[in-house]
């Protein structure tokens, strides 16, 4: 999947940010430090404008809070930079629409008869999906089908030669970089990061979308909150660049779900990990779709995409060949045709879940 730049809407960065995809995705704008809690939104519809900070008085800080103020996380001493202490973001952002809370089964994001080339060549061709909120819907496929590149035009990481892709209810031009950010959230395959960002300071630019509205109130929870989800909250002082590249995939993964946005676009978050945290990443996007989420995952992982998915989407050449349930698409007959090897597949004793099996 690439990461490809958009040149509009791009919000203006500091100087302090590094490289790679955690620092610099064009959906992210940096991190910010609020030295001011503002009070919980009352309930909003999607398009309503954020409140402006710059209209209200400057925040000060009393002398009680410093009495009241949360003692520093385990791993975080206070030489460290507090989650909840971030330089405010200077570009103070006006009118950008906050989205409305997800409706189970609406669709969330969807393409319509959407066709990719790149270099010349045409990777994806008439290919159409809805995306609904609450579900688990995973891309499969062999090397090359075309699954990363449907993701990134999900995303619009990718121009579309043809078709259309709406987020939301409306093309992905509707929304500028920051209100695209604050309606989905993006994994990429890889992450990289150039600068020695610790683990809590990485995780926190999740939070950077929802900088001077009222949900930067709820920055310290999720931030939190994912650390404990990706299992990463013991790493929070260290250094990202002295990770394993699997403990870096999930510090990745938690930033993303400290995003908290209504829907989770995912590219092969499993490839990097161990067994226990395969498992522990599809729990998790099962937990968030209960919540209402919308949640993308490309796997190559037949077997974990039929234990964990709601909806399948099969891909070769280019093109979806077959979408449903697990198991009304994952037959031995199909996969054997898609991936050009004899495949069995048998139902697991004792939750008939289907079960993928290369005949040798």
């Amino acid at each position: 999947m690439t990461n490809t730049t958009s040149p509009h809407d791009q919000p203006r960065r500091p100087h302090s940010a590094g490289p790679g995809p955690l620092a610099t995705r064009d959906d992210q704008p940096p991190a910010s430090t609020p030295t001011h809690r503002h009070p919980e939104p009352h309930a909003r519809h999607e398009g309503q404008l954020a409140t402006d900070p710059a209209d209200q008085p400057a925040p000060t800080d009393h002398p009680e809070d410093q009495h009241t103020r949360r003692p520093p996380e385990p791993g975080l001493g206070e030489d460290q930079p507090s989650i909840g202490r971030r330089r405010r973001w200077a570009a103070v952002r006006r009118g950008h629409r906050l989205p409305a809370p997800p409706v189970a089964g609406s669709v969330v994001t969807a393409a319509t008869a959407v066709s990719v080339a790149l270099g010349g060549t045409r990777v994806l061709e008439d290919v159409s999906i809805e995306v609904r909120a609450g579900e688990v819907l995973a891309l499969v496929g062999p090397n090359g089908a075309g699954k990363s590149t449907l993701l990134s035009a999900l995303t619009g990481d990718v121009a579309v030669s043809a078709g259309t892709v709406t987020l939301a209810g409306a093309p992905l031009s509707a929304w500028s970089a920051t209100e695209s950010a604050m309606r989905r959230a993006v994994l990429l395959q890889q992450v990289r990061l150039s600068f020695p960002f610790t683990v809590a300071e990485v995780v926190e630019m999740g939070r950077a979308p929802w900088a001077g509205t009222p949900l930067e109130s709820t920055d310290d929870d999720a931030v939190r909150a994912a650390l404990a989800d990706a299992d990463v909250a013991q790493f929070a002082a260290r250094r990202f660049t002295s990770l394993s590249g699997g403990e870096q995939a999930r510090v990745a993964l938690a930033r993303v779900l400290a995003q908290r946005t209504g829907l989770l676009l995912l590219d092969e978050p499993t490839a990097a990990l161990d067994l226990r945290h395969q498992e522990l990443v599809l729990s998790v996007a099962r937990s968030r779709a209960a919540t209402g989420v919308a949640v993308v995952v490309v796997l190559h992982d037949l077997n974990l995409a039929a234990a964990h998915a709601d909806r399948v989407a099969v891909l070769a050449g280019g093109r979806i060949v077959a979408t449903g349930a697990p198991a009304d698409v994952l037959g031995g007959d199909l996969l054997t045709e898609v991936y050009d090897h004899d495949v069995e597949v048998i139902a697991h004793p004792r939750t008939g879940t289907p079960v993928i099996l290369p005949r040798r």
